[in-house]
């Protein structure tokens, strides 16, 4: 791309959308400029067959052509070699409409109807006949037609890559202006690349001449991946035959990704407009599909209450036959979802079966989706369903500041479900995060970009698949000092798993009838509730419940002081009974909440007393609760007995990890607290994958007098500039 050219063009349009100011604000040039770009665009496009399209068209409105005949063949005028027509049977042209300057609006109006049934679908979605109306009665759209009639948008001068990176440009102009997202729409094209390269590493089949494969974003924005995939696959393979499919839920970038596949004589109908997860009005536009390669960047971090219905009615109902079976993240951040609505969508596999070829994916996701939730919860399962069924094959952990809404780090996770003998029941980790350049100039928050050189070593290290690899980086862009790291690192799938058990302590508690400890009954639900009424209707009826209510508090104030006398006691068995004997005596019943009640209120925490029991097991002490991450032992076979969710049983992982959760208790726990014991009821599996903590390199701090000496010469320079205050 002739960058020169780029920069000019940008400055280009940009300039023509500034015309706007005044009916417009900054934020609202996009709902004239983006469809106008692809107007001008289509325009280039069909100008020089033009004539020949008309005369056709006449002719066959004279034969009375059916509608359908008449699509075709008017394709085949405006270019014999197109599969999906592309003509506009209007008289006019960007040129032509400036020769009728009073009748601008309708004639470009008609100008739009004249367009095939694709295009003019594409500019419905742009609500661009609105935008006309009000052009023209703010008497801007002439000037507007004018400036971009002088742009030559035609692919011979621009491609489809220059005009994505148009399209990129605009859409993070207007919505800085706006202080939106531009995350939303587009992944910058270096991410794309990398993961282009990463998905068809060691992909030989997609390199056979005359090759069916079909690439799937359920997130396409623009279209982005699926244009560079395609690319780069073409361009290696130009006899590949590829289908492209995507779906999007924002009306502008479904509408630019359609007019690039239209441009490209693509089916526009496999680009979906609507929510991919379904939000009750729209849903996954390819439900039952199977792709063989899947690439996505959903949003980072954000909610999916619109959602929320949908996908918890399908959980529920389809369970593991759905899309959501293995479970749902937390509400505000949805990226999992879809991880695993891709994965629904992969080819079954079965080696040398042409039927069953399998699939691979490549998705972006920021740090959450590799630690979020704890042990047992939605996120910690999904993890678990995809590692234990030897899908996750590697994670690259990438530069931050790299995407023009957010500085934070990101991840490329390759997912496969026919990984290569030598990378089974594996994992790689890839530390890319130094592989990085600086920009001369940012672009909101995008400071860092990936060289095509720094591609290829990430590529590399992927593909030659070797623990401990190394690489020289740069570790500190301002002094330029490189060292020599760790990049590559290879795991078995169990080594990202653990037991969290649950270590109980015995509740030991002392007891004592005080006037201080005997206060503390009013604080009590169950005491206080004694003087209460429920009868707000009867005020007589009430009053008198309240009055007996009060009685009974009294009451059992003065039976608990009588056991005073008998001073601290250390065995909740011997107060229980002492009080069970106080209430005899005094002719009262004492309701089990109010038992309760009063062992809360006059007891105390003491570890010298005796261990509290129930039916003669010792009862836990919820405040001395603890857990503990038990790394799964060697040799564990996966997958684990999978029973997800709280309410599940969990006997058959207690009995296989057993001894593992015994040992650890003898060895690390048992010798500090010998009163320790393990609730396996509780005992869960959890899955994360710490990625910087594998690449984590100690540096030690530096030696104290160092650091003294830099004190005292900072103090030394205070003091010179306290003296030039004071002289």
């Amino acid at each position: 791309m002739n960058i020169k050219n780029h920069e000019e063009l940008k400055s280009t349009i940009w300039e023509i959308a500034n015309r706007l100011r005044g009916p417009y604000r900054p934020p609202q040039y996009r709902l004239v400029m983006l469809p106008m770009v692809v107007l001008r665009r289509l325009d280039c496009v069909l100008e020089p067959t033009k004539d020949k399209v008309l005369k056709q068209h006449e002719k066959l409105l004279a034969k009375g052509t059916p509608e359908n005949a008449m699509h075709r063949l008017l394709g085949k005028a405006a270019d014999p070699g197109r599969q999906y027509p592309l003509y506009n049977v209007s008289k006019y042209t960007f040129a032509k409409l400036l020769g009728d300057a009073e009748n601008i609006a309708p004639n470009l109006i008609n100008y739009i109807n004249g367009f095939s049934p694709d295009a003019r679908r594409i500019f419905e979605r742009f609500k661009f006949t609105d935008q006309i109306e009000k052009l023209d009665a703010s008497n801007r759209l002439f000037t507007i037609v004018k400036a971009m009639a002088d742009v030559d948008l035609h692919p011979d001068r621009i491609d489809n890559l220059q005009m994505g990176y148009l399209f990129e440009h605009l859409i993070m102009r207007f919505n800085e202006q706006a202080n939106e997202e531009a995350g939303d729409h587009f992944t910058p094209r270096e991410v794309i690349r990398l993961m282009a390269n990463l998905i068809y590493t060691g992909e030989k089949d997609v390199y056979k001449p005359g090759i069916f494969r079909t690439i799937y974003d359920p997130t396409c924005g623009t279209g982005g991946m699926l244009s560079e995939s395609e690319k780069f696959i073409l361009a290696q393979n130009a006899q590949a035959n590829l289908r492209l499919y995507g779906q999007e839920y924002n009306d502008e970038s479904w509408a630019i990704c359609c007019s690039d596949m239209l441009i490209k004589d693509e089916d526009t109908s496999s680009i979906v407009l609507g929510d991919t997860l379904g939000d009750g009005k729209t849903r996954d536009g390819f439900e039952g599909q199977r792709f063989h390669y899947m690439m996505a960047n959903p949003p980072f971090g954000v909610e999916w209450k619109d959602q929320k219905t949908v996908v918890e009615n399908e959980h529920k109902k389809l369970g593991p036959n759905g899309r959501f079976g293995a479970g749902l993240p937390a509400i505000n951040d949805g990226s999992l979802l879809f991880l695993q609505h891709m994965i629904h969508k992969m080819h079954p596999y079965a080696k040398g079966d042409e039927d069953k070829p399998g699939s691979k994916i490549a998705i972006v996701f920021n740090g959450s989706p590799l630690f979020s939730g704890d042990a047992g919860s939605g996120p910690s399962n999904i993890r678990r369903w995809i590692i234990e069924n030897d899908w996750l094959d590697a994670i690259v952990a990438m530069p931050d500041q790299l995407f023009y809404n957010t500085g934070i780090y990101t991840y490329v996770w390759l997912v496969s479900n026919r990984k290569p003998v030598e990378r089974q029941g594996k994992v790689q980790l890839i530390d890319g995060t130094r592989f990085v350049s600086k920009m001369k100039k940012s672009l909101n928050n995008k400071r860092n970009e990936i060289a095509d050189e720094q591609i290829e070593a990430l590529t590399r290290l992927y593909g030659n698949y070797r623990d401990g690899e190394t690489a020289e980086v740069v570790v500190d862009h301002k002094t330029g000092e490189k060292e020599v790291r760790v990049v590559s690192r290879i795991f078995e799938n169990r080594e990202f798993g653990f037991l969290k058990v649950t270590v109980e302590r015995p509740l030991r508690m002392n007891f004592e009838a005080t006037p201080e400890r005997i206060a503390r009954l009013d604080e009590q639900s169950a005491f206080a509730g004694l003087a209460t009424s429920k009868k707000r209707k009867d005020e007589k009826a009430a009053k008198r419940e309240i009055a007996e209510g009060e009685a009974m508090q009294q009451a059992i104030r003065d039976l608990v002081a009588t056991l005073g006398r008998k001073g601290r006691y250390m065995d909740r068995a011997v107060f229980e009974a002492d009080l069970g004997k106080a209430a005899k005596k005094a002719g009262m019943v004492l309701p089990s909440p109010v038992r309760k009640a009063i062992f809360a209120a006059l007891g105390e925490r003491d570890p010298r007393a005796e261990i509290c029991r129930n039916k003669g097991l010792p009862e836990p002490d919820s405040e001395l609760r603890d857990t503990e991450n038990i790394p799964l032992p060697k040799g564990t076979a996966l997958p684990l007995p999978m029973a997800f969710g709280p309410d599940k049983p969990n006997d058959a992982l207690v009995e296989m990890f057993r001894d593992t959760i015994d040992d650890y208790m003898a060895r690390e726990v048992l010798p500090h607290v010998a009163d320790a014991w393990v609730d396996y009821g509780k005992t869960k599996i959890g899955y994360e994958i710490p990625v910087n903590r594998h690449f984590y390199v100690y540096k030690p701090p530096r030696p104290l007098p160092e650091i003294e000496s830099d004190i005292r010469k900072l103090e030394g320079e205070i003091a010179d500039l306290l003296k030039g205050l004071l002289a």
